[in-house]
C-alpha cells in the first residue's frame, strides 16, 4: 500500500461511536482499555491489536471485521499484498485480505489463535487451512482441519477456534451481515 493510503480503523471507530450516541468514557468502560488508548486509536495515534480491536467492536455493537472494512475506501479492483499494512498493530498476527465495503470479507490469521472466543455470524463463513492445523467446535463437535481442509460454518451457528500448531495460517471469508441473504 503506498504511503498515506494505510487504513483508518480510527476514523471508523470515531463514527461508530459517534453513530451510537457514545462517549469515550462509555465506549471504555463497556470495553474495559482505557479512554486515552480508545482517544489514541480513534486520532490513529495508536494501532490496536485484534484483541482490542473486538473488544472496541463489542462495544460499539458490532464486529472487528466490520470497522476494517468501514476503515478503507471501497475499490472495485484491488490487489492486496503480502506485506501490506492493514492498520492494525504489527503484533496481531491477522490481516484483512479483501478492503472497503463488500459482500464478503476475507481475514487472515497467522501464527497463534486461541479458542477463547465465540462467534456467531449473521450469514455463512468459510474457513480453510493453508498452513498447519486447527481445532473448531461448533455444534457441540470438535472439527479438527490440517493443511488445505475447508469448514463451513452456516449462518447462525456459534463455533469457537484455536490452531494446533505453530506458523498456522487460516483464511476466513464470510458473507458481509450487512447482506441480507435470503432461502429460495
Amino acid at each position: 500500500m503506498e504511503a498515506g493510503n494505510t487504513p483508518r480503523v480510527g476514523a471508523a471507530v470515531r463514527r461508530r461511536r459517534r453513530a451510537l450516541d457514545l462517549t469515550l468514557a462509555e465506549v471504555a468502560r463497556r470495553s474495559g482499555l482505557s479512554s486515552p488508548f480508545l482517544s489514541q486509536i480513534e486520532n490513529d495515534r495508536a494501532r490496536p491489536s485484534m484483541r482490542s480491536l473486538q473488544r472496541i467492536a463489542d462495544a460499539l455493537g458490532t464486529t472487528a471485521v466490520q470497522l476494517l472494512a468501514a476503515s478503507d475506501e471501497t475499490r472495485t479492483v484491488d490487489v492486496v499484498r503480502a506485506g501490506d499494512d492493514s492498520g492494525l498493530d504489527r503484533e496481531a498476527r491477522v490481516r484483512p485480505v479483501v478492503r472497503g465495503r463488500h459482500q464478503l470479507h476475507a481475514l487472515e490469521f497467522i501464527g497463534e489463535h486461541e479458542a477463547d472466543r465465540e462467534f456467531r455470524h449473521r450469514n455463512d463463513e468459510l474457513m480453510y487451512v493453508a498452513d498447519g492445523s486447527v481445532e473448531v467446535e461448533a455444534e457441540g463437535r470438535i472439527h479438527r482441519l490440517g493443511r488445505g481442509d475447508t469448514l463451513l460454518l452456516s449462518g447462525g451457528v456459534r463455533h469457537r477456534w484455536r490452531s494446533t500448531e505453530p506458523g498456522s495460517r487460516v483464511l476466513v471469508v464470510a458473507v458481509g451481515d450487512h447482506v441480507e441473504v435470503v432461502e429460495s
